[in-house]
């Protein structure tokens, strides 16, 4: 099993849940209104005056074999709208309850 931590600007709303629906993955945790920075060379989103736009994040467990599929769509719409920001992150999950 993997876990799919996924941090996107708020403005692809429905858009990644849309895409996990897409990839048959009903599972997930989401985080709304969310601030940070990104570290490369991503605009601040703090939601304040200065920098109004936040991010949200989602987290979901997957099997082995929809992980690279779904890292895949991910990255496609990251380069298809490069400036909005997107990461998402991919590990192993030993075990669960």
């Amino acid at each position: 099993m993997k876990a799919i931590f996924i941090a996107y600007n708020q403005a692809y709303g429905e858009e990644i849940v849309e895409l996990l629906d897409d990839h048959g993955q009903r599972g997930f945790t989401q985080w709304i209104d969310i601030q940070g920075r990104g570290g490369e060379q991503g605009e601040p989103h703090y939601g304040s005056h200065a920098w109004p736009t936040e991010n949200y994040a989602i987290l979901t467990f997957v099997p082995d074999d929809k992980a690279p599929l779904l890292m895949d769509a991910l990255k496609k719409k990251d380069e298809k709208y490069p400036d909005l920001g997107l990461r998402a992150f991919e590990w192993t999950i030993d075990g669960m309850v």
